[in-house]
């Protein structure tokens, strides 16, 4: 029974440190379905975290935060939409450029208003997103196997949680069932051939970014308002790329995608079990080395060790109108 209770618990962290990483990935799938490479997604996380931090402290609502950390990562993408759409630049420095931009500039401002070293401070319960009891969870919290894996596992959870996995199904649903998702695809695979249709790629690639925008202020959201109370200097700690990972990992599909953030949610949930617990014949390992994980499978996915990930074929290519 001790193995099991160590089985759900692990398990009920894994879905908690899934979230951001769904939300993220299901961000790039949209951006990147469209052709727009998106290596900004650990700036948008981190700009609509200290967003959503800011707004539900001064606020004293979740929601006004949840609110404030769309709205940033949505201007985070127009911005990465104006430099790589209208004006044809780089994708990838263009993303790269907006991380710079949101790692630097959170901790300024944070310390310049709160003077906490780029720290917000904390928000109080009434002003997070907290767990949710589902019905029936306390009455078999105690019936044997199925009572903690209900009551641990799927109930308990802060209302975001379920929205990243309901975001899974809509997200396939939208692209693969909606006019909408068959030309954002169709403009990754082969712009000029929606543009002969009359179809105007930059604006189904714009809309593609506010998509990006809006999913991504979720995780961000979660990050500072859910899973923990305040924002944190760098507290994204490389999950946008982590995601990315996980979007090239599960190629571009949306339930992969949640299966591949899965995995190293459970990665990560691992390695804070195994902190300071001895292995059989080696004894004590270093913390790091199990903080390393999600990390060494984000490089080893990256570099194609594990299958070969195709994006789509106009990915990361600016489009000019043919006249």
């Amino acid at each position: 029974m001790e193995h099991y209770e160590i089985f759900i618990s692990v398990l009920a962290s894994t879905i908690r440190l899934s979230v951001p990483l769904i939300f993220t990935a299901l961000a790039g799938l949209f951006s990147e379905r469209a052709g727009i490479v998106d290596i900004g997604l650990e700036g948008k996380m981190l700009a609509s975290a200290f967003a959503s931090a800011v707004v539900a402290y001064l606020t004293g609502s979740a929601w006004a935060g949840l609110g404030a950390g769309i709205l940033i990562s949505i201007c985070f993408s127009l911005v990465h939409g104006f430099a790589s759409i209208t004006h044809r630049g780089d994708q990838v420095v263009s993303g790269v450029a907006l991380n710079f931009v949101a790692a630097g500039l959170t901790v300024v401002l944070g310390n310049a208003w709160f003077h906490q070293g780029g720290r917000t401070p904390s928000v109080s319960n009434d002003a997070r997103f907290t767990g949710i009891t589902l019905p029936g969870a306390d009455a078999i919290k105690d019936v044997p196997f199925i009572g903690p894996l209900y009551a641990q596992v799927i109930s308990g959870h802060n209302i975001l949680t379920y929205m990243a996995f309901a975001a899974v199904p809509i997200a396939w649903w939208i692209l693969f069932r909606t006019r909408f998702g068959l030309r954002l695809r169709a403009v990754g695979e082969n712009p000029g051939a929606v543009d002969t249709a009359g179809i105007s790629v930059t604006l189904q690639r714009y809309q593609a970014l506010v998509l990006a925008g809006f999913m991504g202020g979720f995780a961000g959201t979660y990050l500072s308002i859910a899973q923990s109370a305040a924002f944190v200097k760098d507290m994204s700690a490389g999950k946008g790329y982590i995601a990315l990972a996980a979007l090239v990992f599960a190629k571009w599909k949306p339930v992969p995608v949640m299966f591949a953030c899965l995995l190293f949610g459970f990665l990560d949930a691992f390695s804070n079990f195994m902190q300071g617990k001895p292995l059989p014949l080696i004894g004590v390992v270093p913390v790091q080395v199990f903080q390393s994980l999600p990390y060494i499978l984000t490089c080893v996915l990256l570099a194609g060790f594990i299958g070969v990930s195709r994006p789509p074929r106009a990915s990361g290519q600016p489009y000019t109108k043919e006249r």
